[in-house]
């Protein structure tokens, strides 16, 4: 395996990381920014109000995308290690 191989195939990784991880960061980063306004307009300043709303919000997004997250995991591992014996050298 050359080095262009290598670093085509890490690019891909990232960019499915990226793709795979964004509905449940991008999910958690909105409940955070409407909890920390919540708490700043009525100056409730409790940490498991900001903790517990994220985790619920985090759990059911991998119960709804859990399944497209992990058949494009799999996916991409299955291509990629289907793809080895052609870098052999």
């Amino acid at each position: 395996m050359d080095a262009q191989a290598a670093l085509t195939i890490g690019q891909n990784a990232l960019f499915i990381l990226i793709g795979v991880s964004t509905p449940v960061l991008g999910t958690v980063l909105l409940v955070g920014l409407v909890i920390s306004l919540f708490q700043a307009l009525t100056q409730i300043n409790e940490a498991t109000l900001s903790f517990v709303p994220k985790l619920v919000a985090a759990v059911a997004v991998f119960a709804i995308a859990g399944p497209w997250m992990l058949v494009t995991l799999v996916d991409f591992l299955r291509r990629t290690l289907l793809s080895l014996p052609l870098y052999a050298i």
